[in-house]
């Protein structure tokens, strides 16, 4: 392998723009191919990055693996096509960075990251926010028990459009918590449960109530809703010794509230109330995700923060919870995928 990783985009919307971006920047990266079905898509990535004749431009999927150089690949198209579009590649020896979901399908997700451990190639999915600081800075946190003993946790992400019309919100939008919580925890839920509303589309849930359930009784709510004014986009762990948060919409994204109440009487006082901003380091986390995925193949080592097999077993959470919405909000246990 030379000192750069060819690589060929695959899908050039709105993310694939940004992988397109933060490829081209990288310097252990060369851009060999941009592949889209959409010859608009071409023109623009193009003209936006000033592509020379020595990046393929191309609409055709399996000529991009034919090219000489292509050693990975970054899908970012949607979820429905990522089955054949990953096997192809993985068949073809060549890494893969793949956009999140997985697959829509507990089955497929599991029978790509048995290919990928057959082809001995790598398998990453692009869960940002995993690689986000305010989310490792969040982790370390709990890893050193700052917060005492961990009760319980809550989320929102809410707005007020998109809407989509191939999947409901929880499809849309539980994928980024449930995949914070886990990280946090350091666990997969082994319960679930949802429950939904739809007032724009029939059967599909404008607003979703997910509950996950951990081993250790940890259980965390989630509320999705793309049909809400309020947009939020607000994370919380509470432990005995604080409450840990997670606010993307604020300037102090990470902060941990302290507190506790002392038994007076028959009343409970607030005692030792203080707010703590936490520091966190620049950076852009999908360039975070670049920079891991070339590791990744350079060394051709499985990744340890979302591979292959972490994505599926998000998957396995959101088909769960589906069945969960579907059923009126039955709990659904949960099983350890098998290798």
């Amino acid at each position: 392998m030379s000192d750069q990783v060819g690589i060929a985009i695959v899908g050039v919307g709105r993310w694939g723009s940004h992988l397109l971006r933060n490829f081209l920047e990288n310097p252990l990266a060369r851009v060999v191919a941009v592949v889209d079905p959409n010859p608009d898509n071409l023109t623009r990535a193009a003209a936006q990055f000033g592509l020379d004749d020595r990046v393929v431009l191309t609409h055709d999927f399996q000529t991009a693996l034919q090219i000489e150089g292509v050693e990975a690949v970054a899908i970012a198209t949607p979820a429905e096509t990522h089955f054949s579009l990953i096997t192809a590649a993985l068949k073809q020896k060549l890494h893969v960075l793949a956009e999140k979901p997985l697959t829509l399908s507990v089955a497929e997700s599991v029978q790509l990251c048995r290919l990928a451990d057959q082809q001995h190639h790598q398998l990453v999915i692009d869960h940002t926010y995993l690689f986000h600081p305010a989310v490792l800075r969040g982790k370390a946190v709990i890893q050193a028990q700052e917060l005492g003993d961990l009760r319980y946790g809550y989320a929102a992400r809410t707005h007020l459009s998109p809407v989509r019309s191939d999947v409901d919100a929880l499809w849309d939008l539980a994928i980024h918590d449930i995949a914070i919580f886990n990280e946090w925890l350091g666990a997969m839920p082994c319960q679930v449960q949802a429950k939904g509303t739809a007032w724009l589309q029939t059967n599909l849930s404008d607003v979703v109530w997910v509950t996950l359930t951990y081993p250790s009784g940890f259980e965390a709510t989630i509320h999705l809703c793309w049909l809400n004014p309020d947009k939020q986009r607000r994370l919380s762990v509470v432990g005995s010794q604080g409450t840990l948060t997670f606010d993307e919409l604020s300037p102090e994204s990470l902060s941990i509230q302290r507190g506790q109440l002392n038994q007076q009487d028959q009343q409970f006082i607030p005692m030792n109330q203080r707010y703590e901003s936490l520091t966190l380091p620049p950076g852009e986390p999908l360039q975070q995700v670049c920079d891991h995925f070339l590791t990744c193949v350079r060394q051709n080592q499985p990744s340890n923060i979302s591979s292959g097999w972490l994505g599926a077993a998000l998957v396995q959470i959101l088909v769960a919870l589906s069945q969960s919405l579907q059923q009126g909000g039955q709990i659904v246990s949960l099983q350890p995928l098998s290798r």
